[in-house]
């Protein structure tokens, strides 16, 4: 039996609030932009970023391949960092569906430097070489511990590219989690960007869906691509419901999961030395480097699994735990303990 679930954030289970707004909502055809709830949604997301209109879709990875799609042509070029979701977790996406090429820059925990990207970025190369369109920038970033992006550090981006012509994404699946670690509004991180991805189906505990966010011309655009991608919903408005009440009700609680993800570390911190740094735990994600307590990510995965604390392998030797709305204190308590106990110990033990 698992009493802590720590795989992931998009878990979740919708609420018995939230299910009851899901069953009450007014509903239209998405389609022809008739779902009164979807459109509510949609308007409330970009306000709350900062843009003028935005779209709901099925999944993060569509809300950014769309974003993607719109500032990069076939042959062009967008450049990341080496773990952002975009290139690591998405399927070759950009690639397959939409032709583009991609650059990546290495980055400590995910952090943002301007400098990177501003280096890598190659403009009016003309027929010689491939032009740069778009940076990627991703806040949260998951891969990196559920690092927070500075916001100077993203306006100085912002500066440079601009100054170059080039556009800028962000993929905020877990901007939530930043505005709250930082008291910062939406609104002044999704300004800096052409476009914005918002997911609600992980700290936020709807079961499905997210928002792109951009200029009426762009989502207009998006809507297109959106519908030729299999995307088009019809009475999306069930789905809607539940992003508008976990705006309503999801998103201060997030603090909880800030707090229990560093209890966390600390604990463990304690247990093995080294395998992860508290400081560096700024949200609800902890990355653990459970090789220098000797173990293979893999097999510590499945003893902590046999201890019911279940947690997600990302690499040869180190170990994602992702805390949510359905892992409370006793749970947590309960992870704690079996971590602990297993990277004091070590795997021959």
């Amino acid at each position: 039996m698992v009493r802590a679930d720590l795989l992931s954030d998009t878990l979740t289970q919708p609420t018995p609030a939230m299910r009851q707004a899901m069953a009450s909502a007014d509903v239209g055809d998405d389609v022809y932009g008739e779902d009164a709830t979807v459109n509510a949604l949609q308007e409330r997301v970009a306000d709350l970023l900062g843009h003028e209109a935005g779209l709901f879709t099925p999944s993060g990875s569509m809300a950014n391949q769309l974003g993607l799609r719109l500032h990069v042509a076939p042959g062009a070029e967008m450049v990341c960092d080496s773990l952002a979701h975009v290139v690591r977790a998405e399927l070759g996406a950009a690639a397959a569906l939409a032709g583009i090429t991609s650059r990546t820059w290495s980055s400590d925990r995910g952090v943002l430097d301007a400098a990177d990207p501003l280096g890598l970025m190659i403009t009016g190369a003309g027929a010689y070489q491939v032009n740069t369109s778009l940076v990627v920038v991703e806040n949260t970033h998951n891969f990196g511990g559920g690092t927070v992006q500075s916001l100077e550090t993203i306006r100085d981006l912002r500066r440079g590219t601009q100054a170059a012509g080039v556009a800028m994404h962000l993929d905020g699946a877990r901007l939530w989690n930043a505005h709250v670690a930082t008291g910062e509004r939406l609104a002044d991180h999704g300004q800096q960007f052409d476009t914005v991805s918002v997911c609600l189906s992980k700290g936020l505990g709807a079961p499905v869906g997210s928002v792109l966010v951009g200029s009426t011309a762009a989502i207009d655009e998006a809507r297109i691509w959106r519908k030729r991608y299999g995307g088009g919903m019809r009475q999306g408005g069930i789905l809607a419901a539940a992003g508008l009440h976990a705006l309503d009700h999801h998103v201060d609680r997030l603090a909880d999961d800030h707090s229990r993800a560093r209890r966390t570390a600390q604990a463990c911190a304690e247990a093995a030395p080294g395998c992860v740094d508290p400081e560096h735990v700024e949200t609800n994600i902890v990355i653990l480097d459970v090789g220098r307590a000797g173990w293979a990510a893999t097999t510590l995965v499945a003893a902590a699994l046999d201890q019911g604390v279940r947690a997600y392998a990302v690499g040869a030797g180190t170990v994602r735990l992702v805390w949510h709305l359905d892992v409370d204190d006793a749970a947590t308590d309960h992870a704690i303990d079996v971590l602990t106990g297993l990277l004091a110990k070590g795997p021959s033990a």
